[in-house]
């Protein structure tokens, strides 16, 4: 994770910014160039299994592309897509061009606007490779390894693009033909392994898998990823935290009353309806992308940012999470309601399925920073607005000045980091109302980082892949920080008595089941709209 930072364009500079990288010629031999500060990647070779899936096409290839537009690949950097099914390198080329090109058309605030760059393009495509084998084959890894043994440095990073029953096998077979072995002959080089989600289903599962990896990789080798920290909104947390004087005097129990984190869609399952009916809202998001976020927020000053000591203050967090209890989360499932069908309609779901759609959490932190601030979580889909946001409420201010005043009833101090689909952060307080009365009104300060700094193309996974290659882990889960999340969690997915938590309808459109509202209601607090007006009425 970079931590150099620049100056503030002035505001004329930000008018001319353009918001996309501009083009570039280039040919097999000419790298492109990269961007002032930044170094390109170590040489290396990028081995993709799962080439064909949805994660290659919709996120990894996008990335890569735009690190290429940056110039943070390597010249001789190599992409080897693995996939069962005979296939030319020719027509999986085509195939990733034709899905960026259509991403670049309809997703251009978050991928690249109008039209792909032909010369980036280019210089992508004649560095990719197709080889078909099945990933529970020996002679698949063996015929790897002899491709690898080719490459220049011998650096390679292995991606597992691929349902989490090939996590096994696939790492098995990496360390028994030697491809995880690192330094060892001429062209010795470092040998990564990436893993998505869902890293295990329950503590127990995830105990078992990370023991499986660790039995052929080093802990130092295996990054596992959580496509939420690579966003720039949930990195920024850290520096709206430490480098900013008038903020963390305050982040602490004495002056924050709660905290909520949200993650809400308003999309149903999307076809996933099989994948759903074993995940779950619960395990999809809570003890993963929404601890993760919780982490970030919570944790201790790192004394830098070094990956293992921003590492180590996070699982010091995690481990002082309170596990949760079932009478502190509440499960619910959508309806029908104004915004479509309910769940148990949707293609490949069970006509009485018990899966949840929606989960919140009352979760405390037993340190001397945080005892007694109540983490309030929620997620859910068919919700009535997307967010995905951080609310940090402060302390209500004494009374007595206001007592004989209009003022009864000051609204709540609330700093609020808008994560997706708005990135930046706005301040709700109170000021005087125009008027010969001492009347208070709410206002609300914001900051937009379109406001401030050029649009840069970005689908999310961009930094997680440049620091894999240069080996910074900061932003990637050790294996006792994914345990412990999972130790968290696991009364809740496996209650000891009372059996299985109840399930709570709720319309599909509206913020959620009224169980969840109650869930705050005991400690005098209430979730923040999920369609909510900014003050003075505006929307």
């Amino acid at each position: 994770m970079s931590t150099t930072s620049n100056p503030a364009a002035s505001p004329d500079q930000r008018s001319a910014a353009p918001a996309l990288s501009c083009k570039v010629s280039a040919s097999p031999h000419d790298p492109l160039p990269s961007p002032a500060g930044k170094k390109p990647a170590p040489p290396c070779t990028l081995v993709i299994f799962g080439a064909g899936g949805d994660l290659t096409q919709r996120l990894l290839m996008p990335a890569l592309y735009n690190l290429a537009v940056d110039g943070l690949l390597d010249d001789s950097m190599k992409i080897i897509g693995v996939n069962h099914g005979e296939r030319e390198t020719r027509e999986w080329t085509d195939e990733l061009h034709a899905s960026l090109q259509q991403f670049a058309a309809d997703k251009a605030s978050t991928f690249h606007a109008g039209k792909l760059d032909d010369n980036a393009w280019s210089w992508v495509a004649q560095r990719l490779e197709y080889m078909a084998g099945e990933f529970e084959l020996d002679d698949t890894f063996a015929k790897l390894k002899q491709k690898l043994d080719q490459s220049k440095g011998g650096n390679a990073i292995f991606y597992l693009a691929v349902g989490p029953r090939f996590f096994k096998p696939i790492t098995e077979r990496l360390g028994k033909a030697g491809l995880l072995k690192e330094g060892d002959g001429a062209n010795g080089g470092f040998r990564r392994l990436v893993i998505e989600k869902p890293f295990g289903a329950d503590l127990a599962s995830a105990r078992d898998l990370n023991a499986h990896i660790l039995s052929y990789a080093q802990e130092s080798q295996v990054y596992r990823i959580d496509h939420f920290l690579g966003k720039d909104t949930v990195q920024s947390i850290l520096a709206v935290r430490f480098a900013n004087a008038f903020f963390e005097p305050l982040w602490r129990r004495e002056y924050i009353d709660c905290v909520q984190i949200t993650a809400a869609e308003t999309i149903g399952v999307e076809g996933r309806g099989k994948f759903y009916e074993q995940t779950g809202a619960f395990r999809d998001m809570v003890p993963n992308h929404l601890f993760q976020l919780l982490g970030v927020v919570a944790m201790e000053p790192p004394n830098s940012f070094d990956a293992e000591a921003v590492r180590n203050k996070k699982a010091d967090l995690f481990n002082a999470i309170q596990p949760l209890a079932p009478h502190d989360v509440v499960f619910g499932q959508y309806e029908k309601g104004p915004a479509g069908v309910g769940y148990r309609e949707e293609p490949n779901v069970a006509p009485g399925s018990k899966t949840e759609t929606y989960a919140a959490a009352r979760v405390f932190i037993e340190n001397w920073r945080w005892a007694g601030v109540p983490f309030y979580l929620r997620t859910g889909k068919r919700l009535a607005a997307r967010h995905t946001e951080i609310s940090v409420q402060l302390k209500a201010v004494p009374f007595l000045l206001f007592r004989d005043t209009q003022a009864d009833a000051l609204t709540p101090n609330v700093l609020t980091i808008s994560i997706d689909p708005a990135h930046g952060t706005s301040f709700d307080f109170n000021v005087k109302t125009p008027g010969p009365v001492m009347e208070v009104g709410p206002v609300r300060s914001s900051f937009d980082y379109g406001d401030f700094f050029a649009e840069r193309a970005n689908v999310g996974y961009e930094t997680l892949l440049y620091d894999c290659m240069l080996g910074d882990a900061t932003l990637f889960q050790r294996s006792d920080s994914i345990e412990t999340c999972w130790c968290a969690v696991d009364d809740v997915l496996h209650p000891k008595r009372g059996g299985a938590l109840p399930l709570h309808g709720y319309a599909a459109g509206s913020d959620g089941p009224a169980e969840a509202d109650a869930l705050l209601a005991r400690d005098g607090h209430a979730w923040r709209p999920l369609q909510r007006k900014a003050p003075g009425g505006k929307s």
